[in-house]
């Protein structure tokens, strides 16, 4: 008996070490593989900066010589600004040609040769290596700006030319510098990451062999830890010295020697959390919730709100005032989103690629949202209060026009308070998603996009206010002209089609970029939405049979579009074969029954459009109330899947698997005869 339980103890203590030895070797692959990753792409760049250097150079050159001529750059593609620039040294004399043929002779030995040169001459090349300048076309700037430049080309310049082109100017090189700079800068975070994995491994083993000599009653901690010292993910200096290599050309080429100014882009640190933020969102929660009831009270006592005498109040203040809430709550719900996704550990910040010195956190979001609806109920009870007492409704209906433009004044102001970066990030996701097509879509922008589909109510709310000002509806409370005008009814059409229009060209423009067919099926879920929204709208002003069921069909058809892709697509559940029933195989939540009642909630959500077709007989402030309620709703919905949306990506899409995103580089060679 004791021999048999000897040699079962040794069996298990070889099971354990043959396992812990498996994991040991899959730790070392792993390091390996992403150690010689980040040293071949350290070359590459490295190779980049000096054919950047080189051009600034010659560029620094031709400037001080005074020449006229100017660098030529071919176009190659009309979806982004790219470019083969070739030179000769024939027309250039003296002291300038000796300067050119240096500079040309150094980016031969980075592998870029140029027709004509004198040392291609000398060794007698008969093919070439043309170098290719490719700035992305990540915003609409850039793709208008290439666009233009092609038709330009195409037009100004004369057969007589060697052909099309436009000159190296400093602004392309500023784009290539920008690039580099950026890849330099997650390629330190990608070693640093790799550093930290060596670290966190190395302690994990010392702590499993030491918890095993407490528990076997043995010795074999040290020597088992000597074998992991001697393995290649804690011996190898490469990942050490690479680092230090690109903090000391970072230093040299991109912040003029000045180390602290380096280190802010290579190691940017997160803020850290102020109580004072705390502090501000209980205080304005608690301003917001005393100045409900008091307007409350106040609605109630002056009868703003009966189905009589509240008609002009309802119509003229509600539009306004409505619109800010439905941004508040939706800020809310994003605050929220952010508060779940940092508990649950789900790196969004890497999946939108926000900057973490510069991020939104969830106790801005809510500090955003409850001081724009403090702002927003104290405008409606000093709005009430002047009504009541007897100012005249044309000095009065002005307040909320100065609320808007206030907030609309913090949002473009240029200068660094009230979230400045977090303003400025809005506003180009918002330009970006008006030029959809024109440029590269990112997760950011059709994420932003999908909330818009979600905001029509605020959209047409806009429109109601907009249409109340330029008209002065406000001032003689003609309310009819901003409902039943031709003008009016057409702009719903526009402004109820336009998110899905967007989201719908966005897909088409991934489609063209990655050739999944995916995207097409997205973009067929966008133009059934539009098509439903549409058949709505024309219901709401012509109720006939027809058009019911013509909203009947339409809308079902959506809805079934969207639940399909909502659960299937975006959210990753409804698997017949996952491990977890109808779920997926991995879930962030331990409480799987949460992911069957979210199921089952966004599908309520989703058909909250019956209400416009059954057309519920109510009062006028009765009708506005439950739009209002509907639309919440919708948003709610909206915030709510936004967390299964990122989790699907965190889990299973986002970048393959990878911690750091690969920056496109600026330079790419190509060969031709010559």
């Amino acid at each position: 008996m004791f021999a048999e339980a000897m040699l079962t103890n040794v069996r298990q203590v070889k099971s354990f070490f043959d396992q812990l030895d498996e994991e040991l070797s899959k730790v070392n692959q792993f390091y390996t593989a992403k150690e010689e990753e980040f040293v071949e792409r350290g070359d590459i760049l490295n190779k980049q900066l000096q054919i950047l250097l080189d051009l600034k150079q010659l560029l620094h050159d031709r400037k001080e010589s005074g020449s006229s001529r100017s660098l030529s750059l071919n176009s190659r593609s009309s979806s982004a600004r790219q470019s083969d620039f070739s030179e000769s040294g024939d027309d250039l004399s003296g002291k300038l040609e000796s300067q050119t043929e240096e500079v040309i002779t150094a980016l031969a030995r980075n592998g870029v040769n140029f027709v004509g040169s004198e040392a291609a001459r000398k060794k007698g090349r008969t093919r070439s290596t043309s170098m290719r300048i490719d700035i992305p076309a990540t915003t609409p700037t850039r793709t208008i700006s290439a666009m233009t430049s092609m038709l330009w080309e195409d037009l100004a310049n004369s057969p007589k030319k060697e052909g099309p082109g436009d000159s190296i100017n400093k602004k392309k090189i500023q784009s290539a510098e920008k690039m580099i700079r950026g890849a330099f800068v997650e390629l330190y975070r990608g070693l640093s990451l790799l550093k930290t994995y060596s670290s966190l491994n190395m302690v994990a083993f010392t702590k499993i062999v030491k918890k095993f000599d407490k528990v076997a009653n043995q010795e074999a901690s040290s020597s088992y830890l000597k074998i992991v010292k001697r393995s290649h993910f804690i011996s190898s200096d490469k990942v050490v010295k690479l680092m230090d290599e690109v903090e000391c050309i970072f230093t040299k080429h991109f912040t003029s020697n000045d180390r602290k100014k380096a280190m802010k882009f290579l190691r940017p640190q997160e803020h850290k959390e102020s109580h004072m933020v705390t502090f501000f969102v209980g205080l304005f929660t608690g301003c917001f919730v005393a100045l409900f009831f008091v307007y409350a009270i106040l609605a109630h006592l002056s009868e703003k709100l009966s189905p009589v005498t509240g008609t002009t109040y309802v119509e003229t203040v509600y539009p306004v005032f409505s619109m800010f809430a439905l941004l508040s709550l939706h800020l809310f719900m994003y605050g929220c989103n952010l508060f779940m996704w940092k508990r649950k550990r789900i790196n969004y910040n890497f999946i939108f690629e926000f900057q973490p010195n510069t991020a939104l956190k969830y106790r801005d979001a809510f500090l955003i949202c409850t001081s724009l609806m403090s702002a927003v109920v104290g405008a409606l009870v000093i709005h009430l209060i002047l009504r009541s007492n007897g100012f005249s409704a044309g000095q009065v209906d002005a307040i909320p026009g100065v609320l808007l433009l206030i907030f609309i004044a913090i949002l473009i102001c240029p200068f660094n308070i009230f979230y400045r970066s977090t303003r400025y990030c809005f506003i180009r996701v918002m330009r970006n998603i008006v030029f959809s097509p024109l440029y590269k879509v990112l997760m950011v922008d059709f994420f932003m996009a999908d909330q818009l589909t979600s905001q029509i109510p605020l959209l047409r709310h806009m429109e109601s206010t907009m249409c109340y000002f330029l008209a002065g509806r406000f001032r003689i409370h003609q309310y009819d002209t901003c409902k039943s005008g031709t003008l009016y009814r057409e702009l719903a059409y526009v402004v109820s089609f336009a998110p899905y229009y967007w989201r719908a060209m966005q897909c088409g423009r991934r489609w063209v970029d990655e050739h999944h067919p995916d995207h097409l099926a997205n973009m067929g879920k966008y133009v059934s939405a539009m098509v439903a929204a549409g058949a709505r709208i024309t219901y709401s002003t012509n109720p006939s049979t027809l058009w019911f069921i013509i909203v009947l069909v339409t809308s079902l058809e959506a809805t079934v579009y969207q639940l399909y892709w909502d659960f299937v697509k975006d959210w990753g559940v409804l698997n017949p074969k996952s491990n977890n029933p109808w779920l997926r195989d991995d879930l962030i939540l331990k409480n799987k029954s949460i992911y069957y009642v979210s199921i089952a909630f966004n599908v309520v959500l989703r058909v909250a459009w019956v209400e416009t077709v059954l057309n519920f007989r109510v009062g006028l402030v009765e009708s506005r109330l439950l739009e209002f309620l509907l639309a919440s709703l919708e948003v709610i919905r909206r915030g709510h899947w936004n967390f299964y949306r990122i989790e699907n990506e965190h889990l299973n899409n986002v970048g393959k698997f990878r911690a750091v995103k690969t920056v496109p580089l600026p330079f790419r060679e190509t060969e031709s005869d010559g």
